[in-house]
């Protein structure tokens, strides 16, 4: 997934338009979430980001949080067709692509093979609790999120557009759980955490889900104005500055003699070029998100951790001193200088743990 568009096309006053009606838009979406779903804002923005930027999405909570309720909200505020697959041990990949199934031709009497289409044949597809079924099972959704078609009986069938995975997973519960291999990680532009609500929004919660509250959702954007939007956001001009800083936090991460300390101690693995990647296109699309046409040091500093947290393995000794991945992102959030240029000899800061 390359960007090929030029990065320094100003806006032109229709893009300036689009943007102020996604601001108006982003809005009213956020409300009328906030009918259903309290609180969560963090992660209802990073979710629209995502699907804005065209990427799928690993929401990374424990149970009652309201993730399966948060994303099948946001679909119909979106106008987009929804699907939930409840991943199980039992599951094949024909229950989520689609199967052949042999008909009958009234007419002729012959018969032939039709594909019947799976639940993956949505706007937004639900993968619930994904690291429950096996990896056979789990790479049937890997085409699909990355070429958007499925392949069935040597046929390709092209999946809807826009189309995107936004996945589940319980980050307690690993007792039978099929951990996503590296590659189909990388897939996923957003690991996005789910924390439990503060003690307010909890009380909020309870006092609004134990009455009678029937609540009717508003569709707050078009099919065609979500497609002009998403369109939108490969067009936002991005200054060669914030790229080069962007691709320092992948980069950095990497096996190098030129990587600081606290990398070289407590990261076995780190992000590739897709991470580059995602951190301008999420960069570009919570610009406009937040109603600007052009991109900032402060976006790629807000959506680093989200992007890189699922793709920067830690070794033993992060793990045996609490030194998560949000930690090694903060890390070098304040080491990689707002020009992007990392000076040959770090600071000292940055040379201990």
């Amino acid at each position: 997934m390359t960007d090929h568009s030029p990065s320094n096309v100003p806006p032109t006053d229709s893009d300036l338009a689009a943007v102020e009606q996604l601001g108006a838009a982003y809005r009213r979406i956020v409300d009328q979430l906030g009918r259903v779903i309290i609180g969560q804002r963090a992660v209802v923005e990073e979710l629209m980001i995502a699907m804005l930027a065209g990427g799928h999405a690993l929401l990374v909570g424990v149970p009652g949080l309201a993730k399966t309720l948060m994303v099948r909200t946001l679909s119909d505020t979106l106008n987009l067709s929804f699907n939930r697959i409840q991943f199980t041990p039992d599951l094949m990949p024909a229950d989520i692509t689609g199967t052949e199934v042999i008909q009958e031709d009234k007419s002729t009497g012959g018969r032939e093979f039709k594909f019947i289409p799976g639940p993956v044949f949505s706007n937004v597809l639900l993968a619930d609790e994904i690291n429950r079924t096996p990896p056979k099972t789990q790479a049937a959704l890997l085409e699909a999120m990355q070429e958007h078609q499925v392949t069935a009986g040597g046929k390709r069938h092209k999946l809807p557009e826009p189309f995107f995975v936004l996945a589940t997973q319980n980050p307690i519960e690993q007792e039978g759980t099929y951990p996503l291999p590296e590659a189909q990680l990388d897939r996923f532009m957003f690991e996005i955490r789910v924390d439990y609500p503060t003690e307010e929004e909890e009380f909020e919660i309870v006092r609004q889900t134990t009455i009678a509250n029937d609540v009717v959702i508003e569709k707050v954007l078009s099919y065609e104005e979500w497609q002009n939007l998403q369109s939108l956001v490969r067009r936002v001009p991005v200054a060669d500055s914030v790229i080069r800083y962007a691709m320092q936090f992948a980069r950095l991460t990497r096996d190098g003699a030129d990587k600081p300390d606290f990398i070289k101690q407590y990261v076995s693995w780190g992000a590739g070029p897709r991470a580059s990647q995602y951190l301008i296109l999420g960069a570009k699309a919570r610009a406009i998100l937040h109603g600007r046409p052009y991109v900032s040091v402060d976006d790629v500093q807000a959506i680093a951790a989200p992007v890189l947290r699922h793709r920067i393995l830690t070794n033993f000794n992060a793990e045996a001193e609490g030194i998560r991945p949000d930690d090694i992102v903060r890390k070098l959030t304040a080491l990689i200088p707002p020009d992007g240029a990392i000076n040959d000899k770090l600071p000292k800061v940055f040379k201990t743990a």
